[in-house]
């Protein structure tokens, strides 16, 4: 468990709960106690699905610029690898990944959200890319996941402006996916994440590593992905309780174990 980041499991969920007040600002080491926390949650078998919360009143204000502005280009080289793999390792977790987002999610933290497979906003959430502000671009994936998100026009323009954007315009674009009130955000995310604990993992797994490496090549390239995945799964218990259990009961009513 680290300093300021820690990942706290009940039930079958994961919870990456950043804790670095006042802004959850990522500095170098929470950008690798998220790292820590990512690959802890990959590995463990009692997590079947996490959420990123940053607690009730931010998720994430972006870099620790005051620790930023002092390095080199030298230092950035060295620096900026492990920055991109710190969440890009939330990104990797094999299982469904929710973030809950409060207050603001700037710079790196809205590239941290980024990194979820869903986003839960608070209706008083600010969500946004204000690097070029300072004289740089995103450097955390921010170029990359956000287009992919909502689409290259949209993403020049957030972060060609360093704009602001609020909870409702945020799910207007596709940058979240749902906006609740902000004391039920974290709820929210806990409930979508709680109905896979009992869900096929290793279909689950496939399914989004389908989605996500099929996303970055062609057509046939991603069929041929999904083909390999979809076959693989006759491998797994799971595959055989479920197709028993639809055959017996009808469907929905299997009990996965995660093997």
């Amino acid at each position: 468990m680290g300093e300021f980041v820690r990942l706290e499991v009940a039930d079958g969920v994961g919870t990456i709960r950043l804790d670095r007040p006042k802004m959850n600002a990522l500095n170098v080491q929470v950008q690798e106690e998220i790292r820590a926390a990512a690959l802890e949650a990959t590995d463990r078998d009692d997590v079947r699905a996490v959420v990123i919360y940053g607690g009730e009143r931010v998720f994430a204000a972006g870099a620790d610029i005051k620790e930023m502005a002092d390095m080199s280009y030298t230092d950035m080289v060295k620096r900026s690898g492990p920055l991109q793999s710190s969440l890009g390792a939330v990104a990797r977790i094999p299982k469904p990944v929710v973030a809950a987002i409060t207050g603001y999610a700037l710079g790196g933290g809205c590239e941290l959200a980024l990194c979820a497979d869903l986003r839960i906003a608070a209706d008083n959430a600010t969500l946004g890319q204000p690097e070029i502000l300072l004289g740089i671009i995103p450097g955390a994936g921010g170029t990359q996941r956000l287009t992919r998100l909502v689409g290259p026009s949209r993403a020049k323009d957030l972060i060609f402006t360093g704009r602001f954007v609020q909870a409702e315009e945020a799910l207007a674009i596709g940058l979240v996916d749902k906006v609740v009130p902000a004391e039920s955000v974290y709820d929210e995310a806990l409930a979508w994440a709680a109905q896979f604990t009992r869900a096929a993992s290793y279909a689950l797994r496939a399914a989004k590593e389908s989605i996500d490496r099929g996303s970055e090549v062609d057509l046939e390239t991603g069929l041929e992905i999904e083909r390999q995945q979809f076959a693989a799964l006759f491998a797994t218990e799971d595959r055989t309780t479920g197709m028993t259990s639809f055959v017996e009961n009808g469907p929905g009513k299997a009990a996965f174990e995660g093997r």
